[in-house]
């Protein structure tokens, strides 16, 4: 496996795989991805803000992404939000783990404070990644989400540099 900072020419790769794990319709609020330009501009627009954007690949292909976005508003410019996903079949093997403690590794070393995201408290293996790594749970949006027919809450979490 292979963590590295995504590039340009990585969009179409990242777009499949954030529209693959989308459509699982489990992990992540969106239940299709987004165009490959649209993707582009996000990875560009990231970048711009001095934020992260890494990918995992195994044998040359992308199979996962972790992303931390800086806060653009005054007064909340040291906080970043996560996101990330790994593609069926790679997830149990560590690649969510190493693209976890890159992405706060380089976050921190770039001056963020906080990073935090949002989970479904359903996705018990990312609340286990994400409790081994420091995060705190700050809260709780009951029944957040009401998807084919099942409510799931989700989980506020956020870890700070240094903590």
């Amino acid at each position: 496996m292979l963590i590295r900072d995504t590039l340009p020419e990585d969009a179409k790769a990242v777009s499949v795989l954030v529209d693959a794990v989308a459509r699982e319709r489990r992990y992540l609020a969106a239940t299709a991805g987004f165009s490959e330009e649209s993707t582009a501009s996000f990875i560009a627009s990231v970048k711009a803000a001095k934020g992260v954007h890494l990918v995992a690949l195994v044998d040359d292909a992308v199979v996962g992404w972790c992303d931390i976005t800086p806060a653009s508003f005054e007064g909340m410019t040291h906080a970043g939000r996560l996101g990330m996903g790994v593609k069926a079949g790679f997830r149990g093997q560590g690649i969510g783990k190493g693209l976890l403690k890159a992405a706060l590794n380089r976050a921190f070393s770039q001056g963020l404070e906080r990073v935090e995201l949002e989970v479904f408290r359903s996705n018990a293996a990312a609340i286990r990644l994400y409790e081994a790594h420091g995060f705190l749970r700050e809260g709780v949006k009951v029944r957040a989400r009401k998807l084919d027919g099942m409510a799931d809450d989700i989980l506020l979490f956020a870890m700070f540099k240094n903590a």
